[in-house]
């Protein structure tokens, strides 16, 4: 496993299950009124995303 590989945060979408490092362009960015911006899975459409792993 290469540096890089073991740095890399992964996102998860908890409904689906779908993941991509944090902060790839394959996540959807939306700007919610009184929310402010929130990361949504590209498969599922849901926001229900998390960071970490």
């Amino acid at each position: 496993m290469s540096l890089e590989e073991q740095t890399t945060k992964l996102s998860r979408c908890l409904n689906c299950g779908f993941e991509a490092p944090g902060g790839d362009e394959q996540w959807v960015r939306l700007e919610v009124p009184g929310l402010g911006r929130m990361t949504q899975c590209p498969d599922c459409l849901s926001t229900n995303v998390i960071t970490g792993r």
